[in-house]
């Protein structure tokens, strides 16, 4: 296997204190992460680049439908079991869960996390150049131009989670395996 679990003993000394930390804050070390820290700079610009998404202006729910979007079009099953696992934490229905599972991508139970969806989707295959009708659609169901931006944070947060996930091919943590 070319990407195996590091530890903190064996991972470069840069990697350390992230693995620490996150081992600290879940009471677990993820595979995923044992395995980015292989490069601590991936390992350091992922960590910095959720935090930063976590603490943007789009509200928990919202942030959990773009990284599920991101994650089931991207084919990552330890993202889709993580974040399976935080939109339940948040409460949210056996309706939504389902639907953002879903590869196909069916309409979302509720619009106006549907509408994150599709704005997703659609700066995904736009690459950003999206119609201006599609930034008013988004913009009609309550968001600002700056959860509009904090999309395009959240892509680039998640597509590479999800990149390197599946490349090192991280499997699912034994407390997520019932979210798998």
């Amino acid at each position: 296997m070319p990407f195996p679990d590091l530890t903190p003993e064996t991972a470069p000394p840069a990697s350390r204190r992230a693995m620490e930390a996150v081992t600290e804050r879940l009471g677990y070390r993820p595979a995923a992460i044992a395995r980015l820290a292989a490069s601590p700079h991936t390992l350091d610009g992922f960590l910095r680049i959720s935090a930063i998404f976590e603490s943007c202006t789009l509200d928990p729910l919202s942030r959990e439908v773009l990284i599920m979007t991101i994650a089931t079009r991207n084919g990552c099953h330890l993202c889709v079991a993580m974040h399976t696992a935080k939109l339940t934490a948040l409460d949210a229905g056996p309706a939504l869960i389902a639907a953002l599972r879903d590869r196909d991508g069916g309409p979302l139970p509720d619009e106006r996390l549907d509408a994150v969806r599709r704005f997703t989707l659609e700066v995904l295959a736009s690459a950003g150049a999206v119609e201006d009708a599609v930034l008013r659609d988004f913009l009609a169901y309550g968001y600002t131009e700056q959860n509009a931006l904090e999309v395009v944070l959240g892509i680039g947060a998640y597509t590479l989670s999800t990149l390197a996930n599946r490349l090192t091919a991280a499997p699912v943590d034994a407390p997520l395996a019932v979210f798998a």
